[in-house]
């Protein structure tokens, strides 16, 4: 492996067992397991050292099933990571079905909530129609809650073709009753997975050669009681003992100090290089020759791997390649435990060698985790400041925190910075109390006063605080007082790719999910302006404030004003080939086109972005998030069968439960069946996405798919019903100011509108609750184009931009499209669309004609 740090998945957690050639056959467990794939869950409870690893690779080697594999860790305790590696264990089966659209849901787990992550999980599972088994090994090691009721939600939607199994040490957080009551769930504990008398008989007949005499046979069973390990310890001591009967008289007690007695057996009987490298490697979650030799310093580590292996010694293999290994659980606790005890200073020094070591090679959370168990503070804080930035987008914000909380705040040596940090993965985690307490500990510092860097940190730390909470006022007081001189000096700060997966950044939550106010405006205008200054106006966190206020201003109808930042994103956007920007740019600026009468240059932007997507090999979410702004143009222009043919690119279908991920395609889906008076089927995916919408506090989905509503009633002729929808969208909008969401949905809507104003008064039956005043609606009919007016671009008085007139002057010279596009910093697609709409703007077709235009109305200049 040569990972690098946003190498996130360790292969070795996702690939089954491998299969051991002489295990004990277990048809009477394995036989059960068949019967139970059939239904939902199948939980395997008992402790350590009871087959239970067995056991699930033995079923899945005899019945060839189709299945996921997961090994679970203590890293595992954080909820991203938890569901991206249970994810990627679904996207790196080995199957004849494409598996890759599961890889597509890695994103949204750091762009949208749990909630919609799961949804779209489960319906990818149901989409892949084929029989899949998911197992989850050692679920004792997740403790957090929240992973819990998420996954008590999943198993409770999982579609029929998919099975869980989960194994652990102990019974499951979270009850199991519905669904055993429902005949949904199998569960296997220690009484089913003990060994019988037989099965012990064939073990040490069979799977571990020794002449034991059948009263010896007795023996063994009544006092491991079934217990695998034990079995395979006692035989283990009986290769290199005679008298096996002072052996078996002597293993009594518990479990846990008969595993503690048997292994010090085991230990005291091997060859002095081979226990010390035991101890040596003992704290290791896993190893390979390279890491063992790094701690060990012994000259041939993979030799003595070997070696463990062939003894049997609670070496279990990761790889089919014998590259990456582990210690049985119980072995490697008791080789831990001994080291402790005998060696405390050495736990810590090779503790620390391992993270050394570890993180040289990219395995950053692993590093992380064994320099925290050197108790290593400055090892600890040197790996968070070098790595802080790909740490926090992995989006593994609880592993972050617990990494940040090991040493306190007021710990000596620690660095300001790494305060700060901390402060901000409390703001992340839903934490503001202990933020803001960190904040003024910071604040308090005579340091952190005259460090212009500090400052600039608390800036964008506190400026998460206070938005997270709502408090933009608060935010225009704490700028007031210097905001020049307070921004960030270091990259860390401002190149977040913010949007991931949405069409539209004011869906997102850097965008507020669509709340769009003068404190909002006013705040991002400052912002950008200070940025600018400082020549920061290209990093990300500009270009999205940017474009949210492109969307902005195109929601409230100042196209002009939208239009005029649009370009600047543009060019940004395909310089650094960052789709989260690129695509919402192009839908705003061909929904901006639209809105000026100029249809077919709002196509000509989309599918120049297509062929701009395919060239730069976008993600399949962006071509689709394209194409679904295609149909909805098509559908703008009343082109209906055109609608129609884009639609199978979406890979949609009416037939499915529409999930929150795909709400853009699935709404315009929607709006296609409207247009083919398909009015129940549409209202039956508003009817699904809208409680997803409100769930996720969703303000734009929620107003889209209440105004979508109304219309949709409307077209069945249910006014009333229509009106109450229309109400509900409005009491929503009118705070925020919105007006497009309106308009775009043309003459219906300004119909309804009309009538609502009609309404007021006469029928308050109609409008159930809430409160909009007169005058909004009376601007929002306002904002309809006058009926049979022109677009304003059909006039050629209409004025040409600077750029325009530059883009003229350089075709008077001559210049072809590609010197023009390489002279003015574009793509040849881009300057195609600025050429059309100078065209229109001017009433003509061709170069030629429009320099004739232009010189009849005097637009250029002599040189």
């Amino acid at each position: 492996m040569n990972p690098s740090l946003n190498h996130v998945f360790l292969q070795t957690k996702t690939v089954l067992p491998v299969m051991r050639s002489n295990l004990v056959v277990r048809s009477r467990l394995t036989d059960r397991l068949n019967d139970a794939s059939q239904r939902r869950l199948t939980s395997i409870c008992a402790p350590a050292g009871f087959g239970k690893t067995t056991l699930l690779s033995q079923w899945l080697h005899d019945a060839s099933l189709h299945a996921s594999w997961l090994s679970l860790d203590a890293r595992d305790n954080d909820m991203i990571r938890f569901w991206r590696y249970a994810v990627q264990a679904v996207a790196s089966m080995p199957s004849t079905h494409p598996m890759e659209h599961f890889a597509r849901l890695l994103p949204l787990l750091s762009s949208a909530s749990i909630d919609t992550f799961l949804d779209a999980f489960i319906n990818e599972l149901h989409r892949h129609d084929q029989p899949i088994v998911l197992i989850w090994d050692d679920y004792q090691y997740i403790q957090q809650q929240d992973i819990h009721s998420s996954t008590a939600y999943f198993i409770d939607h999982l579609p029929r073709n998919a099975h869980l199994v989960i194994a652990s040490r102990s019974e499951l957080p979270f009850s199991l009753v519905k669904w055993t009551a429902k005949s949904e769930h199998l569960g296997l504990d220690i009484a089913q997975l003990q060994f019988t008398r037989n099965e012990t008989e064939a073990y040490y007949k069979d799977t571990t050669p020794l002449p034991l005499t059948t009263i010896q046979l007795n023996g063994i069973f009544e006092r491991t009681e079934g217990w695998v390990a034990a079995l395979q310890l006692i035989s283990i001591s009986l290769q290199t003992e005679t008298d096996y009967d002072r052996l078996i008289d002597s293993f009594t007690g518990g479990h846990r100090a008969v595993a503690d007695f048997m292994f010090q057996e085991v230990l005291t009987g091997l060859p002095e290089d081979m226990s010390r490298f035991l101890l040596q490697t003992a704290m290791l979650g896993r190893m390979d020759a390279e890491l063992c030799s790094f701690i060990t310093k012994h000259p041939d580590s993979r030799c003595m791997l070997e070696q463990l292996k062939a003894r049997s010694l609670f070496l279990i293999s990761l790889d089919e390649h014998n590259e990456w290994f582990r210690y049985h659980h119980l072995f490697a606790e008791f080789l831990q435990n001994r080291l402790k005890q005998l060696h405390p200073d050495l736990w810590m020094a090779y503790n620390r060698a391992a993270s050394i070591s570890l993180a040289e090679r990219g395995f950053i959370v692993e590093a992380l985790d064994h320099a925290i168990a050197a108790h290593d503070s400055a090892l600890t804080e040197e790996l968070l400041e070098k790595h802080a930035p790909a740490l926090l987008m992995q989006g593994e914000f609880s592993s972050l925190l617990r990494w940040l909380d090991f040493f306190p705040q007021t710990a000596a040596g620690r660095a300001q910075e790494t305060s700060l940090l901390h402060a901000f993965v409390l703001v992340v985690n839903g934490q503001p109390d202990r933020a803001e307490e960190m904040l003024a500990h910071i604040e308090r510092q005579p340091e952190a006063a005259n460090d212009q860097q500090m400052q600039s940190g608390l800036l964008f730390v506190k400026s998460n605080l206070l938005f997270s909470s709502g408090r933009f006022e608060q935010w225009l007081a704490f700028a007031s007082k210097g905001l020049d001189d307070m921004l960030p000096h270091s990259s860390i700060y401002y190149n977040f790719n913010y949007n991931l997966t949405e069409p539209l950044v004011r869906r997102t939550s850097f965008g507020m999910n669509g709340t769009l106010t003068a404190d909002t405006e006013q705040i991002a205008r400052l912002f950008t302006s200070t940025l600018k200054a400082h020549n920061w106006n290209e990093s990300l966190i500009n270009l999205y404030v940017i474009q949210s206020l492109c969307e902005g201003y195109y929601e409230w109808n100042r196209l002009k004003e939208a239009e005029a930042l649009l370009g600047v994103i543009d060019r940004a956007a395909r310089s650094s080939k960052t789709f989260g920007l690129f695509v919402p740019n192009r839908i705003t600026q061909s929904m901006a086109y639209m809105a000026q009468g100029l249809s077919y240059l709002a196509h000509d932007t989309i599918d120049e972005a297509m062929q701009f997507a395919l060239l730069e090999q976008a993600s399949l979410h962006w071509k689709q998030a394209l194409i679904a702004c295609k149909i909805r143009l098509h559908l703008f222009d009343g082109s209906i069968p055109l609608a129609k043919k884009e639609l199978p690119k979406l890979q949609i279908s009416i037939k499915e439960k529409p999930v929150f991920n795909r709400y853009f395609e699935y709404v315009t889906l929607a709006r296609l069946l409207g247009a083919q008076r398909k009015e129940t089927e549409a209202l039956r995916i508003v009817s699904y996405l809208k409680p997803q919408a409100m769930r996720e506090g969703h303000l734009v989905s929620t107003v889209e798919l209440t105004i979508l509503e109304a219309c949709l009633l409307d077209q069945l002729g249910r006014s009333k019903n229509a009106l109450g929808a229309l109400h509900e969208a409005l009491a929503l909008t009118e705070p925020f100011g919105y007006l497009r969401s309106y308009t775009d949905e043309g003459e219906r809507m300004r119909t309804l509108l009309q009538r609502y104003m009609n309404h007021r008064g006469h029928s308050p039956e109609a409008i159930s609750s809430g409160s909009v005043s007169e005058e909004y609606v009376q601007r929002l009919l306002q904002a309809f184009p006058a009926r049979g007016a022109k677009a304003p671009a059909d006039s050629r008085l209409e004025e040409l931009s600077r750029s325009e007139l530059q883009l003229l002057q350089l075709i008077r010279q001559g210049a072809s499209n590609k010197t023009i596009a390489q002279t003015l910093m574009l793509s040849e697609g881009t300057v195609k669309v600025y050429l059309s709409r100078i065209y229109v703007k001017l009433g003509v077709s061709s170069r030629t004609q429009a320099l004739l235009a232009a010189e009849e109305l005097q637009l250029l200049k002599e040189e």
